[in-house]
Formats: C-alpha cells, structure tokens, sequence
C-alpha cells in the first residue's frame, strides 16, 4: 500500500470518527440535556389563603407548589429534601399541592410532605416550581420561587434565610416577588 493511499485511508477513518462523535454528542444533547428558557414572572400572593384546618396561629408552614410534568421540579427536589432535613425537626412543617389535573407523586425523599388537595387562591399561581411560606402567627411571610435561575441550591436559595429569621422569630413580609428562572405555566 502506497503512502499516499495510507495517509488517505486514515483521513477517512478520522473523518468517520468525528462525524461519529458529532452525531453522538448531538443525540446526548437532544435526549438528555434541556435548553433552560429563561423566563420571568410575577408572584403575587394577596390571593392565597390556608384551608381553614391549617388556618391561624400555628407552626411555620411551608407549601411547595409542583407539577409531576415540568421538569423544572427536578432542579429544586433535592433541595427540597435538604429543608425537610434541616427544618422539619425546627418548628416547620411541609405541605405539598399539586397542579390540578397532573398524575404523579413526589420522589422518595419527599414523602414525609403532606399532600394537600389545593390552596384557597392557588389557581391564580403564574408558574411552578414555587412555594409559600406563613408564620406562627398564621400570616403569610414569603410566596414565590425557591430561586432564581435554572436550577435551585441552598447556595442560591431565598428559603433559608427565611425559614431562619421565622425560626428565631424575627418578622418576615415578602408576599410578591419577581423572578426569572425555570418555571412551567400553572394555569391551562
């Protein structure tokens, strides 16, 4: 075999193996990777209100609003479970509502959230992930996301800092909150 046909044998090979490689990252981007969209949007919680049975001075209650068919939930689940760890023993007690009309159920490490059927005035919630947070004294101290951006971490969070000025006690008002991150509609 001639040098020449030698050199143009492995610029064929190499030029399959890139093709090759090219292929297979464009077939792991489409199946596996989502373009985060980023997308903003008003919480607004003047309209929401506990079910009478949770209603009024209590513990801190913290509802985490999700649908089984956004994919944006997995991005904060494992935080969520980290609060459950950190603060179900504080005085803080988790609920969870999910959209009207989705099938699914929360992952492992979030069973110990009470399911609640809905929330009085969460039909006008503009997007999930989010959640709302009310104090010992029944009142409504945070409603929104649990960050912003794509994905959610205690590193990024709104929540602790929240969940600890409720715990030592110290007043919290932040019922409307504008936020760009990954969200889906909630409304039909």
């Amino acid at each position: 075999m001639s040098v020449r046909r030698k050199k143009l044998l492995a610029g064929l090979i190499a030029a399959l193996w890139l093709g090759a490689m090219l292929a297979a990252f464009w077939w792991f981007q489409a199946r596996y990777i989502r373009p985060f969209e980023e997308r903003t949007e008003l919480f607004m919680g003047d309209q929401l209100s506990l079910p009478a049975e949770l209603a009024g001075p209590g513990p801190i209650r913290l509802v985490h609003f999700w649908d089984p068919a956004c994919p944006c939930n997995v991005g904060n689940q494992q935080h969520l479970g980290e609060l459950v760890r950190a603060y179900a023993g504080r005085g803080v007690q988790f609920y969870a509502v999910r959209r009207a009309g989705s099938e699914g159920r929360l992952p492992d490490n979030l069973q110990a959230l009470q399911a609640l059927a809905s929330l009085p005035g969460s039909e006008g919630l503009p997007a999930s992930p989010a959640v709302a947070i009310w104090d010992q004294q029944g009142r409504l101290a945070y409603f929104g996301p649990y960050s912003e951006g794509a994905l959610c971490t205690s590193a990024n969070s709104f929540i602790e800092p929240i969940l600890e000025a409720l715990v030592a006690g110290r007043p919290v008002r932040a019922d409307s909150n504008l936020a760009v991150g990954c969200f889906c509609g909630w409304r039909d």
